[in-house]
């Protein structure tokens, strides 16, 4: 395994359907992209860019969020997230986040910060 350094990136990309607007997920009353879906897909792109160079029983988890969802997104637009480690101090990495339609207009941006955490002992926590 290789550490975690700046640069990895990895991107989700996926279209919009009836149930990530905002109006099935309860985040409001109307038709298009749902900002909670939106940051669900740039968590899924930042775990993506340092999977590969986690330790076995390790993962990381979301600790700050700073994110600007720009433009609508109707049913059916294709969203490409793309995150790119910006930061890495220990077991904290910071993400750069961008959301862009098909045609490449940004549709969000921000900063996502993830910790890596031993899964065992993350969850021994809970009890």
């Amino acid at each position: 395994m290789a550490p975690v350094r700046v640069g990895m990136q990895a991107s989700v990309t996926a279209p919009v359907t009836e149930a990530d607007t905002a109006e099935a997920g309860g985040s409001g009353d109307l038709p298009v992209l749902a900002s909670p879906r939106l940051l669900s897909w740039a968590e899924e792109a930042c775990c993506d860019a340092i999977a590969k160079e986690l330790a076995d029983g390790a993962t990381s988890v979301g600790s700050r969020f700073e994110f600007q969802h720009l433009a609508p997104s109707p049913v059916g637009e294709l969203i490409t997230v793309t995150a790119t480690v910006q930061y890495v101090d220990g077991k904290l990495v910071r993400f750069d986040v961008v959301a862009s339609h098909g045609d490449e207009r940004i549709v969000a941006s921000g900063t996502i910060t993830r910790v890596i955490v031993d899964s065992t002992r993350f969850l021994r926590r809970l009890r």
